[in-house]
């Protein structure tokens, strides 16, 4: 099995990517400076576990009102996003990350144990993005049920961190 990379660290710059989405736009974190960023890694599209989580994220009152934006990568190719995206009216991004190079990059791919079983292959993480650039806070074993929630109490916490912060 491959060497297991550090994911990045709360407080620390999030690594910079390139990333095609379904229409073969690339997408930068830069692009969304300002924005708080929900990237989420999914091991692959139209799977029942990954098509509910694509669905939570989309349907998530909170996260639309907290104006966060929501970006999926795996190493789906994209007419396989593009599909999946149209089937589930997805109003976000699916990037791809062909060879899963960034994937590696962030300790998202690697070695896994599902049911007993070791493989290798994408780990289901999610990572909130700071409109700064810094990583907020990384779930790095993500239970599909109730995880866009917890999402969003994250990002609505430091918020308010941030607020206390400038007020003192």
């Amino acid at each position: 099995m491959t060497e297991q990379p550090t994911p990045p660290q709360a407080g620390q710059p999030f690594p910079a990517f390139a990333l095609p989405d379904a229409q073969g736009h690339t997408h930068t974190l830069t692009d969304y400076a300002g924005k708080y960023v929900v990237l989420y890694v999914y091991p692959k599209d139209d799977t029942p576990g990954c098509t509910k989580e694509a669905c939570d994220f989309r349907d998530n009152a909170a996260l639309k009102a907290l104006g966060a934006a929501v970006l999926g990568v795996s190493a789906d190719d994209a007419g396989s996003h593009a599909r999946f995206a149209e089937k589930y009216s997805l109003p976000f991004p699916l990037l791809s990350d062909d060879g899963a190079a960034f994937l590696r990059q962030v300790g998202s791919y690697g070695t896994k144990n599902m049911y007993g079983k070791v493989t290798e292959g994408i780990k289901r993480q999610t990572f909130l993005i700071a409109p700064d650039g810094t990583l907020v806070k990384s779930w790095l074993a993500v239970k599909v049920d109730g995880h866009a929630d917890h999402v969003a109490a994250a990002i609505e916490k430091h918020r308010a961190q941030e607020n206390a912060q400038e007020k003192a």
